[in-house]
């Protein structure tokens, strides 16, 4: 029977701490890079894991590069682009999360990857970086705007713009939001329940809203959209804002009065990087094709490891939960790696994966789990905390809420 990871891990510490044989040789080795490019939900977990299970006198560092000063909790994002006050608790601290590991086992590059090849990563500084094993984790939606991402680098600067929206949403009387994924029902539904006289429009592409997910769901976010009394129209898309008119154009003709319009369309995965180095490695959609043990699908880099949104794999409605599982595997396979085994793990998507939390207004929201064979599982609840449990994502991270303790970090830091 296999070992489970905790024992197995141990047992490396031990084999570690035992009297090398009489013939083995030790002496200084070149330092050797586990380079990870994104700390998100996959890529952070990843670092963690990875650089944990360093052991003392091992060649090995995780490098990792990543632009943001503080983690992005996106999933609160559209509820802070509505409701005042609670701005700063989407962004945690990096660092507390690290606490336990060694210095010698980890650097933190804030700056950007510009350019990959088989043996290195460049960084924007000009920095060229070689490494035995990288990790892509960049996600998606790069270029997105709120609700779904910041875009911002600075912790200061994203709570600038959330607030920025807050103000403009307040002061529109005809809000439109296209897009009926979960920002935007999410968004529109707060928006209403927090500005009950504003009239608010949902645009969507598809038939029903939240088309990803089962008709239980559908129905369910339909039913919450229509008690408020947003307008929804579906089966259109926009076309383009007239500002100075005050309206949408739809595809259909219809013009749609608009003071403000925020758009919650779909995210486009941050490929770029890869699709330079692996072009057939890339789908039309801009995703990553991967093996079932994370390693991308290219014979010739079989050091690259992706995880994430950016990865495509079987995991119908990536999240948290699946980034966090594909980045156990991706450490797991990358320690097997370092110690000389193939790598062996696979990942394969959970039932629990597919959960999501739909809010539905600022004080009812519809909890939905789907496996992958059609069945799903509703609770209704009522919500009482306006910050989305913000306080528990924080010390899952290892942060005290909400105090912003950056200092952990930066004996790992370099700016570039």
């Amino acid at each position: 029977m296999a070992l489970s990871r905790s024992a197995w891990l141990r047992m490396r510490h031990i084999r570690h701490r035992l009297p090398p044989p009489a013939s083995s040789k030790t002496g200084k080795h070149e330092r050797l890079h586990i380079v990870i490019i994104g700390a998100s939900m996959a890529g952070y977990h990843a670092a963690k894991s990875i650089a944990e299970s360093i052991l003392p006198g091992s060649p090995y560092q995780v490098v990792v590069i990543e632009a943001h000063d503080h983690f992005h909790f996106t999933w609160v994002l559209p509820r802070f682009c509505v409701v005042e006050g609670h701005e700063h608790k989407a962004f945690i601290p990096y660092g507390p999360y690290l606490r336990r590991i060694p210095e010698r086992a980890l650097r933190w590059i804030q700056g950007r990857a510009v350019h990959i090849t088989k043996h290195s990563v460049r960084l924007s500084s000009g920095e060229e970086i070689p490494y035995e094993f990288l990790v892509v984790a960049t996600g998606a939606g790069a270029t997105d705007s709120l609700p779904s991402r910041v875009q911002s680098d600075e912790k200061t600067e994203g709570i600038r713009q959330l607030k920025d929206i807050q103000q403009k949403i307040k002061e529109a009387k005809n809000l439109v939001v296209v897009g009926g994924g979960a920002a935007g029902v999410e968004l529109a539904t707060d928006a209403k329940s927090c500005h009950p006289e504003k009239t608010v429009v949902l645009v969507h592409s598809r038939d029903n809203v939240m088309h990803r997910f089962g008709p239980g769901l559908q129905r369910a976010a339909m039913a919450g959209l229509k008690e408020l009394g947003i307008e929804i129209i579906t089966g259109d898309r926009l076309i383009r804002e007239e500002k100075e008119r005050g309206v949408v154009i739809l595809k259909s003709g219809r013009e749609v009065e608009c003071d403000f319009l925020v758009n919650c369309a779909g995210q486009r995965p941050n490929s770029m990087l890869i699709k330079e180095l692996s072009p057939k490695s890339v789908t039309a959609s801009g995703h990553i094709l991967v093996e079932p043990t994370m390693q991308i699908s290219d014979g010739s880099l079989p050091n690259v490891y992706i995880c994430g949104d950016v990865a495509h794999n079987s995991t119908p409605n990536p999240n948290s939960r699946s980034a966090r599982a594909q980045a156990a595997v991706v450490a797991d396979n990358v320690i097997l790696a370092m110690d000389g085994h193939k790598p062996t793990k696979k990942y394969k998507p959970q039932w629990l994966e597919a959960l999501i939390k739909l809010t539905l207004g600022l004080d009812k929201s519809v909890t939905h789990i789907g496996d992958f064979d059609g069945t799903e599982l509703l609770f209704s609840t009522q919500d009482r905390d306006l910050a989305l449990m913000s306080g528990g994502a924080w010390k899952h991270m290892g942060a005290t809420p909400f105090q912003d303790e950056t200092e952990t970090l930066q004996r790992f830091v370099t700016r570039t």
